[in-house]
């Protein structure tokens, strides 16, 4: 049985690379974690992959704001490569340092290579590492949240969490148009979620968009370190379900289709 192939890229400081290659493979898919140097040589390539997953971390140190340099190493160097790779529909996943990458190529929302939005500095003006629970939006266009019929609970871990648009009728249009893919709500699901719930501060709580084509995805949340039961920080207690594998079998289940 062949399986779709997921490319986890890999630049200098990311740093869960194994965590989502673990999360691919649950959800049926056969991954890779490629270093981005790879690509440049040509020993790789995009093409030969079904799936896309641009993992967090601290790429390039963070230098010049989190995803910056990336962003302009992909846009710069890869630009046709991901450009191809996108438009022919298959399925692309930004995690935290990944989604700030691909907001500041263009990619989200998109299309590139304009940057529309922005993930900059959280209100609490510190790092913030908790567990927060994600509800996809009704209206979402991503197909990584499809048919998702329980909010997923997971760790967040970042600094420049917060979405921000340029303008209310800019973040209108996100919601509008189906480009939010997930919300951040209290522990116990009410919303607005308001800080903690919403580490970042981030406008709207939104924890995630999406394109209008809805195979490229971002969330600044980490739904790999939550794929199986034993992760649950009340597991013992005999808490259950809300697991991240979800967008995983989503991903991989799209990416099939182009084997």
């Amino acid at each position: 049985m062949t399986l779709a192939r997921v490319m986890i890229l890999h630049a200098p400081g990311t740093n869960r690379d194994r965590d989502i290659a673990l999360a691919c493979q649950m959800a049926g898919g056969d991954p890779e974690i490629v270093h981005i140097n790879q690509l440049a040589a040509g020993s790789k390539s995009l093409e030969a992959y079904q799936m896309l997953v641009v993992p967090g971390g601290f790429s390039y140190g963070d230098d010049l704001g989190a995803g910056r340099l990336w962003a302009t190493d992909l846009v710069h160097r890869f630009r046709a490569q991901l450009d191809a790779f996108v438009a022919a529909g298959k399925p692309v996943l930004g995690i935290c340092n990944g989604f700030q990458t691909l907001v500041k190529a263009g990619y989200l929302p998109g299309p590139a290579p304009e940057q529309r939005v922005t993930l900059t500095n959280n209100v609490s003006a510190k790092f913030e590492c908790r567990w927060v629970r994600l509800r996809p939006a009704a209206n979402s266009r991503s197909l990584f949240t499809a048919g998702m019929e329980e909010d997923i609970f997971c760790p967040v871990a970042h600094g420049e969490g917060r979405l921000v648009a340029p303008d209310e009728a800019a973040l209108q249009a996100l919601s509008d148009k189906g480009l939010v893919a997930l919300y951040y709500v209290t522990e116990d699901g009410a919303s607005p979620a308001g800080y903690p719930a919403n580490p970042s501060g981030s406008q709207s709580d939104i924890a995630g968009i999406c394109n209008a084509a809805g195979n490229v995805m971002g969330l600044m949340p980490h739904p790999e370190n939550h794929i199986i039961a034993q992760q649950h920080p009340r597991w013992t207690a005999g808490a259950s379900g809300n697991r991240g594998l979800v967008l995983f079998s989503n991903g991989v289940r799209a990416a099939a289709q182009f084997i």
